[in-house]
């Protein structure tokens, strides 16, 4: 499948924009490995390869074990997953998928459970960003599998 434009050159403009929402994300205080599975599922629900490739080499360089990301599209099937992450993928699944089920309200009240009103709000604003950023990829055919995760996000053993 070959690139049909580079929106980043076209219109920088609008990189800086999407960077803008990301970088104020980051400082919101949400664990950034839970930033990175919320929009590794969003991207998988997509089918954005270039954000998938990206948030997958951003966890494993974060410590996360290559099982966690594997059982991710099974999330529902393996307790590996934390209360406040199964409450986070079950919401980032609903706004990604809005059109279906209109984010029902007993996945808000799970939701509410694991974040405070604050917390939550960021978390849609991480859903939507990701959302933003799996559209403009998947519409624009950005390449996948050239990422690398940042030299200064030290790997764990």
């Amino acid at each position: 499948m070959s690139t049909r434009m580079n929106y980043t050159q076209a219109a920088p403009e609008v990189l800086t924009a999407m960077l803008g929402l990301t970088k104020h994300l980051h400082n919101s205080g949400l664990d950034e490995n839970l930033l990175n599975l919320v929009s590794l599922r969003a991207s998988q629900l997509n089918h954005c390869a270039y954000c998938v490739d990206m948030h997958w080499k951003d966890l494993r360089a974060a410590g996360e074990s290559e099982q966690k990301l594997y059982m991710l599209d099974a999330w529902r099937e393996w307790d590996g997953y934390t209360a406040r992450e199964r409450a986070a993928l079950e919401w980032a699944e609903a706004v990604t998928l809005v059109a279906q089920d209109f984010v029902p309200d007993e996945v808000y009240r799970a939701a509410r459970a694991q974040f405070d009103e604050r917390e939550l709000s960021y978390l849609t604003l991480a859903v939507v960003t990701i959302n933003g950023w799996n559209r403009l990829n998947v519409a624009f055919r950005t390449p996948a599998g050239s990422y690398q995760p940042p030299k200064t996000t030290a790997a764990k053993s």
